[in-house]
């Protein structure tokens, strides 16, 4: 990095983090109430050509952008506050001491808290793969920023061919434990399953770091216009490769020229069509908020700003809270997305207060063990 950097906190980044809680509190209650939730994200999961119910359908598909974008703005914001703590004089060991120790705390919340939320067996979702990337992280935040992108592009565009190589060491149905952990997800052993193999999700995380690297040492000049370049190129990259209909799309292939059948891309394992529609949707995202918080500040009582300081606080009760709701009051997978949607609004209206505690108790006491979350 170099001497003139920039590592102040970025109202943007918060804002954006904050929608994808919102957005992944919805797919977390209509998980817990909605008879309807339609989820064949994987061509493992769907019947070549079936029809698709399209509102069920979107109200998953808007969900979609909330991993790769918190895999990205992880990647982003641990950037901005590594360049900071060196700054301010600490040293590398301080850094990936710390660094692994909040990663490690984080992959184990998934086994060991979040899989008590969701009620099916030991699971690794999104935190396995942001605690086990940020642990990665040590090694590759030693790259200089070419490779960063090599690498996050390269294994995004090489996903599918990685993912048939773990199959065929597996035996070709699925791949073994190391596969499944590191490439392509799947069940380990009954009970156990991977959701967030991860080196795909790492490959996100990378690009958020190598993007913070040019914002934090001033090689973006424009960020607004970066941003949506960026988010104009990748689109139309989704755009080419699901036309062709073939290598890029994980096996979940285009039936037809619906919207749906556009949309349905594959996310476990993501396909090189989820990651480029995913992260142009969240790169204009992040232009629209750049523009937005230019000339101005960002509220701290903004909702979307507290839940966007607070993720991780959030996402490890909002879970518990509404699966132990809708067991509670016999609404558990049995209504519709009216229900889903004001479930979704109760949970963030309940964790809406604790979040701002929770941030004002952190704050005041920065050296705590609460660091960690």
């Amino acid at each position: 990095m170099s001497d003139q950097i920039s590592y102040r906190r970025l109202p943007a980044l918060d804002v954006l983090r904050g929608i994808v809680i919102v957005l992944m509190a919805l797919d977390h209650a209509s998980f817990a109430f909605n008879a309807g939730k339609y989820a064949t994200d994987s061509a493992a999961f769907y019947r070549a050509g079936s029809p698709i119910p399209e509102l069920q359908f979107f109200v998953r598909w808007i969900t979609h952008i909330c991993a790769p974008t918190f895999l990205f703005l992880a990647g982003f914001a641990l950037c901005l506050s590594i360049a900071g703590r060196l700054s301010r004089g600490a040293t590398a060991g301080e850094v990936d001491r710390k660094l692994f120790a909040r990663g490690l705390i984080i992959l184990l919340l998934d086994p060991l808290w979040m899989s008590i939320g969701f009620g099916y067996g030991v699971l690794f979702q999104v935190l396995y793969a942001i605690g086990a990337s940020m642990i990665a992280m040590i090694v590759l935040r030693r790259w200089n920023t070419t490779l960063l992108l090599a690498f996050s592009i390269g294994y995004m565009v090489f996903s599918e061919a990685c993912a048939g190589l773990a199959l065929w060491a597996g035996g070709g149905e699925r791949a073994g434990p190391i596969g499944a952990f590191l490439v392509t997800g799947g069940r380990i052993t009954d009970g156990v399953f991977v959701l967030y193999p991860v080196l795909p999700w790492l490959a996100f995380m990378v690009l958020g770091w190598a993007i913070g690297d040019l914002y934090v040492t001033n090689r973006i000049q424009r960020p607004v216009r970066f941003y949506a370049m960026s988010g104009t190129v990748l689109l139309l990259g989704f755009l080419i490769i699901r036309g062709l209909n073939s290598y890029g799309n994980m096996a979940l292939y285009r039936y037809g020229t619906s919207l749906a059948q556009w949309l349905h891309v594959s996310k476990y394992p993501p396909s090189l069509t989820f990651s480029f529609l995913k992260l142009g949707i969240m790169f204009l995202l992040l232009a629209s908020l750049t523009r937005f918080y230019e000339n101005r500040e960002a509220s701290p009582w903004n909702p979307l700003v507290v839940f966007g300081q607070t993720p991780l606080f959030f996402y490890i009760l909002h879970v518990h809270l509404l699966t132990m709701t809708a067991r509670l009051t016999g609404l558990y997978k049995s209504v519709g997305l009216a229900e889903t949607g004001l479930a979704t609004l109760m949970v963030m209206a309940v964790l809406y207060p604790l979040c701002i505690r929770f941030r004002r108790f952190k704050w005041s006491y920065p050296h705590s063990l609460l660091k960690y979350v």
